[in-house]
């Protein structure tokens, strides 16, 4: 997405010249004709650069400038100081009140570009080495839809944080189409959707951090809710919802991502986010095909290769009517992870009391399975 630039100057002359000559370099560019104008859109836009003159008929450039730095929202977004005001004095007032860069009109373009650049690469810099991406995140996927690849992320986080209680996140992001609040009870499934509702320069890792819920069993959730008409929201909201990913990362140990199908808006993105991808597919010749193409697909995003691709296979019917553990293999040309049997009451009872699977019959056969998955993660890890 392009960054975007708060050009504020009374002259018209100069918004028309510079804002021109900043589109031309693939700049989003929006402008204010004087000092309380560029202070509100500067709140309302959150801008990745401002270019601020000086002399103006309101509020002066020095003094926006420090509400600037004094308002925490806008306080770290660099600051231009682009003025006919050329005096020593004026330079190091321009500074005390906070801006970055100085430069004096009349100046080249090439000059003023460059400047605006180097502003841009320092801080995008000093954002990275602040706050670094530490999670492991893992997807959930499948080639199709009702495959289970919600009820796995949510078990598979709640196991590993039993295993290692380290700091577990799982994220449901596929808006409109989320199940765990209503698995557990919780009245409110809005947190991915006030997210992707947000203009992407407010989606900061506080926003998403406020979004999260913490569970009575330890690990913490992000919630989409169930209205099928939100799914849309997804189709014009791929920059919030890598945002999301981003800060999520920095936010826990391990994230779990149940993304559910490659028909998901903004796939690509939220796929070069996972540093692991768990493949589900069903024990059937079909089913089996669409995973195996879907398994090519992965490989040019490196899953298979640089990245590990672990395949579930989910059995939901009696074993005679079902492939064999070899013939899956021969089909896939990959070795199966894990097995997961049929457990209908289980998950029924579990419905029914608001809990994740695993916690119902912690012994049970289907916990077992998940907690070996979960061991793997974790010897895998932790080395």
């Amino acid at each position: 997405m392009a960054e975007k630039i708060l050009i504020v100057d009374d002259d018209l002359e100069t918004l028309r010249l510079v804002g021109l000559m900043l589109q031309r370099q693939g700049y989003q560019v929006i402008s204010a004709r004087n000092g309380k104008e560029g202070m509100s859109l500067a709140l309302k836009e959150l801008p990745d650069l401002i270019v601020l003159d000086i002399m103006m008929p309101d509020v002066d450039g020095f003094q926006v400038a420090r509400d600037l730095r004094a308002n925490p929202e806008t306080a770290d977004i660099p600051i231009l100081m682009f003025t006919a005001k050329s005096q020593v004095d004026d330079k190091v007032t321009g500074y005390e009140a906070g801006a970055d860069d100085y430069l004096t009109k009349p100046v080249h373009p090439a000059e003023l570009i460059a400047h605006i650049k180097a502003l841009l690469s320092r801080t995008r810099a000093r954002a990275g080495q602040q706050v670094q991406k530490s999670a492991t995140m893992i997807g959930v996927l499948a080639a199709k839809g009702g495959m289970g690849t919600s009820t796995l992320a949510l078990n598979l986080a709640l196991a590993y944080f039993q295993r290692t209680r380290k700091e577990i996140i799982a994220a449901e992001i596929r808006a409109g189409q989320g199940t765990w609040a209503g698995e557990l009870n919780f009245p409110n499934a809005e947190g991915l959707n006030n997210l992707l509702n947000m203009r992407s320069g407010e989606v900061t890792r506080t926003a998403v951090e406020k979004e999260l819920v913490r569970t009575t069993f330890g690990i913490r959730l992000l919630l989409a809710n169930h209205r099928i008409k939100d799914f849309a929201l997804l189709q014009n909201a791929v920059p919030q919802l890598e945002a999301i990913l981003h800060h999520l990362s920095t936010l826990g140990d391990v994230v779990f991502v149940d993304i559910g199908n490659p028909f998901l808006p903004g796939f690509e993105k939220v796929i070069s986010y996972c540093d692991e991808m768990i493949l589900i597919a069903e024990p059937q010749p079909y089913s089996l095909k669409r995973t195996s193409q879907l398994m090519d697909e992965l490989t040019e995003y490196g899953f298979g290769k640089s990245k590990i691709l672990n395949v579930v296979i989910v059995n939901r019917v009696r074993a005679d009517l079902q492939l064999s553990a070899l013939q899956i293999q021969e089909m896939l040309g990959k070795p199966i992870t894990l097995v997961i049997p049929p457990a209908p009451e289980q998950s029924y009872h579990a419905a029914l009391r608001n809990v994740p699977i695993i916690q119902l019959q912690p012994d049970g056969i289907l916990s077992q399975q998940i907690n070996r998955l979960a061991a793997l993660f974790a010897d895998r890890l932790n080395k």
